[in-house]
């Protein structure tokens, strides 16, 4: 079988420590323990992980290095980022967020997952990057909630 490759932002790692969202982000990493799934992490969360709380960190630098696959922004994904905010997908002071979209798109994860309603995981939002993704000559996108993936 093959091993999904899905990208995670950084609300995955801090949803551990939620009690709303803590079970699934936690079966979620099960998932990357157990080799079901492949975490891609990128240069951005990472930078997003340096900032985050001891607690948090110390649940992402617990993840054994065969879970993770690390990936990093380019040329092609700032390109995709700046058409999602061009295109109105997101505004420009959501800019991470949809980098961390490109990310995903421009690596060719299976899926992106988010506790991130606002920006990410909304079907509009979807719906827009998605359009973007295909004009610019890329598949869609699943975009889910861990919730939707556990």
């Amino acid at each position: 079988m093959r091993i999904l490759r899905i990208y995670v932002d950084t609300s995955v790692i801090g949803g551990c420590l939620d009690a709303e969202f803590e079970a699934d982000s936690l079966a979620l990493l099960e998932m990357a323990r157990s080799g079901r799934v492949k975490l891609l992490i990128s240069n951005i969360t990472l930078r997003e992980l340096d900032d985050a709380p001891q607690a948090v960190q110390t649940i992402f630098q617990a993840l054994p290095e065969m879970c993770i696959e690390e990936i990093v922004s380019n040329a092609d994904t700032e390109y995709l980022r700046n058409r999602y905010i061009s295109h109105g997908v997101v505004g420009a002071a959501s800019s991470i967020d949809a980098h961390h979209v490109a990310l995903a798109v421009v690596h060719h994860a299976d899926m992106i997952v988010s506790w991130n309603f606002k920006h990410i995981v909304h079907h509009e939002k979807i719906d827009g990057f998605n359009s973007v993704n295909l004009a610019e000559g890329y598949p869609p996108l699943r975009i889910y909630s861990p919730k939707e993936v556990v």
